[in-house]
């Protein structure tokens, strides 16, 4: 390990299951809070930070289009439903006096600031937690996507995916006892084998930028500032 951090921006990735805890669905604040903590952490090593957080804990667009109701409007409800958690872990953060900002793909100014990648680089440059909400402010694509797109607007040196597991494996951990896990991939390794990392466009747009994806398991504390000092249990996604 080093010192020093191994970033000086990143873009975090949550899911909205993450926010859950032990609950079946909504938002424990204590998870929320825990989290907070951990991005409070590696704020405090001078790593500038986004995040984008998910709505699955609230509700998924696809449920509805499998059902027979509308993709688009299924969508616009589940960038509504990252709003919801964004403004939650904004105010963890805000508890913990971290200066936090909710930028939203779509405009509600009574609620948040409208994202613009201007806006976005100021607060980051002033030193505040940037949230991304709103996914892209686009049907059709998922947290994933806006998480590639935002870490490549705000020039992110990694996208760190916090999951369920503490890398990538060849198949669920959790199901399957013998599932191999990776300690390094590249962006081809990872859509060659069809790995449940991120979806497929944004996994091809963080290869288009060079960005590495750091995926590790959010759920162990202190996990998101042992990896900015090289520690902690993780697989890199990047080209050698």
């Amino acid at each position: 390990m080093t010192s020093q951090p191994l970033y000086k921006r990143v873009l975090l990735k949550a899911s909205g299951e993450a926010l859950m805890g032990g609950q079946g669905f909504g938002i424990d604040v204590a998870v929320a809070d825990r989290i907070a903590a951990d991005i409070a952490e590696v704020r405090g090593l001078g790593v500038e930070v986004g995040v984008v957080v998910g709505g699955g804990n609230i509700f998924r667009g696809v449920a509805v289009a499998s059902k027979g109701g509308d993709r688009v409007t299924g969508d616009h409800m589940g960038m509504l439903a990252t709003v919801i958690n964004a403004l939650a872990l904004a105010t963890s953060l805000r508890k913990l006096g971290v200066d936090t900002e909710v930028l939203s793909a779509i405009s509600m100014p009574e609620i948040c600031q409208s994202f613009s990648q201007r806006a976005a680089l100021h607060h980051l440059e002033k030193g505040r937690v940037v949230i991304f909400a709103g996914g892209t402010g686009n049907p059709f694509f998922t947290t994933d996507s806006a998480a590639a797109l935002r870490a490549a607007e705000m020039g992110a040196e990694a996208i760190l995916k916090g999951t369920q597991v503490d890398g990538i494996y060849s198949a669920d951990p959790k199901k399957d006892p013998n599932a191999t896990r990776f300690d390094t991939l590249t962006h081809d390794e990872v859509l060659n084998k069809g790995l449940a990392v991120m979806d497929i466009a944004a996994v091809a747009l963080a290869r288009e930028n060079a960005i590495p994806i750091v995926v590790f398991s959010i759920h162990e504390k202190g996990a998101f500032a042992k990896i900015m000092v090289g520690g902690g249990r993780a697989t890199i996604v990047r080209d050698h």
